[in-house]
C-alpha cells in the first residue's frame, strides 16, 4: 500500500540528488571547522538570511536551545508566547538545562504577540526579579495553524523588546514557508532579530540538520554552547550536503506544498461534519475540526484513514492537522478528500 503521511512535513526523504550529494561530500572535522561541506552550509545559509555567520546543528530544538544559552545565563528570563514551539514542545530544555525562566504571554490566533503584552512581561530592575533577557518569537507559526507573520508584524513585536535592551530570538523553523508565502525574501522576515534558526529537515526535504544565524561574535560563542549540549559532530559534511541541496532547489517548491493545502483544505471543507480550523489553510498546514453530531472521535477517524492509507495527525479528541509537502502529491489531495468521506460515512 502507498502511504499518504500528512502528520509532519519531518516525514520528508532526502530527494535522489541529495542523497547523491551526501555520497560525494568532501568532508573535514567540523568540531576543528575544517569540514567544507558544512562550511559551505553555513556560509549559504548566513547569506541568504542577511547574517554574519550560521552554525550547523542537529535540530531545531538543540538549536533553539542553544540560542537561548547563548543570549542568557542562569537565573535570567525568556519571554516567549504560550503557543511558541519552545516553550511547549522542547522538553523544558531552557530550564532543565540553562537554569532559564519562561514568561510565556498569549498568543494572538495570528500567532502575534500584543506590544503592551510584551511591555508588561518585561520585568524592572529589582533583585526579587529574574532579569529580563530574551524575546522569542515564532514564524511560521506552528501552533496557530501554520500562520505566516509579516514583517511588519515582525517589527512591531520586536520594538519593545529593542527599548528594552533585551536580545530577540526567532524560531524560524519554517521561515522559508512564511517567505514564499508572502513573496518576500527571507532576509526581509528576520533583519530586525539577532538570532534566527530554521529547519532543513521539513519542507525543504533534507533529513537532517537546522542552522543557526546570527552575528559572528553571537556564532562563536554558541559554537560552544552546542558542543557543550553534545552537537559537535565530525564528519558531518555527509548531512550538511543534503542541505546545500535544498538551499539550493527546495525553496522556491515550498509554494506548491502551499497549493496543495488550499486545495486540501477547499475539498475537506465541502464534507458534512468538517470545519477548518485555525483560520486554515495557512502556509502547508491544514487543521479540521470533525463536528460532534457525527459521533466520531479523531482516533476512530484516523484508524479508518489508516486503513485508507492516510495518516493524519490528531491534535485533539476531534481534530486533525495536516501537513502537505515534497511527497504529497497533486494525485493525492482527491484521495485524501475521499479517505474522509468514506471514513465519516461510516460513522
Amino acid at each position: 500500500m502507498k502511504w499518504i503521511d500528512l502528520r509532519s512535513d519531518t516525514l520528508t526523504l532526502p530527494t535522489p540528488k541529495m542523497r547523491k550529494a551526501m555520497a560525494e561530500a568532501d568532508l573535514g572535522d567540523d568540531v576543528y571547522g575544517e569540514d567544507p561541506t558544512i562550511n559551505r552550509l553555513q556560509e549559504m545559509a548566513a547569506e541568504k538570511l542577511g547574517k554574519e555567520a550560521g552554525l550547523f546543528i542537529p535540530s531545531g530544538t538543540m538549536g533553539n536551545l542553544t540560542a537561548v544559552l547563548t543570549h542568557c545565563g542562569r537565573g535570567d528570563e525568556v519571554i516567549m508566547g504560550d503557543h511558541g514551539h519552545t516553550f511547549l514542545y522542547e522538553a523544558g530544555g531552557i530550564s532543565a538545562l540553562g537554569g532559564v525562566h519562561p514568561h510565556t504571554i498569549p498568543n494572538q490566533p495570528d500567532g502575534t504577540l500584543l506590544i503592551d503584552d510584551i511591555k508588561n512581561a518585561i520585568r524592572g530592575v529589582d533583585f526579587h526579579f529574574p532579569p529580563s533577557k530574551l524575546l522569542i518569537l515564532e514564524n511560521t507559526h506552528n501552533k496557530c495553524g501554520g500562520v505566516s507573520i509579516s514583517r511588519d508584524k515582525m517589527m512591531k513585536m520586536v520594538r519593545p523588546a529593542r527599548d528594552a535592551g533585551l536580545k530577540v530570538h526567532l524560531d524560524g523553523a519554517r521561515i522559508f514557508n512564511a517567505a514564499v508565502d508572502q513573496g518576500v525574501p527571507v532576509s526581509e522576515l528576520v533583519e530586525m532579530v539577532d538570532s534566527v534558526t530554521f529547519c532543513l529537515s521539513k519542507g525543504l526535504c533534507a533529513p537532517v540538520g537546522s542552522v543557526l544565524c546570527g552575528s559572528e561574535v553571537f556564532i562563536e560563542n554558541a559554537r560552544r554552547i552546542r558542543k557543550q549540549l553534545g552537537g559537535g559532530m565530525r564528519q558531518a559534511g555527509v548531512l550538511a550536503a543534503a542541505g546545500i541541496v535544498a538551499l539550493e532547489e527546495m525553496v522556491d517548491r515550498l509554494a506548491e506544498d502551499h497549493t496543495h493545502a488550499r486545495q486540501l483544505a477547499e475539498g475537506l471543507s465541502e464534507i458534512d461534519g468538517i470545519r477548518l480550523d485555525k483560520g486554515s489553510p495557512n502556509t502547508n498546514m491544514v487543521y479540521i475540526e470533525v463536528d460532534s453530531s457525527l459521533d466520531i472521535s479523531a482516533e476512530v477517524c484516523a484508524a479508518r484513514l489508516m486503513k485508507l492509507g492516510v495518516k493524519a495527525g490528531i491534535t485533539g479528541p476531534r481534530h486533525f492537522r495536516m501537513v502537505c509537502h515534497y511527497w504529497v502529491l497533486d494525485e493525492d489531495i482527491p484521495v485524501i478528500i475521499a479517505a474522509f468521506k468514506s471514513a465519516l460515512v461510516q460513522s
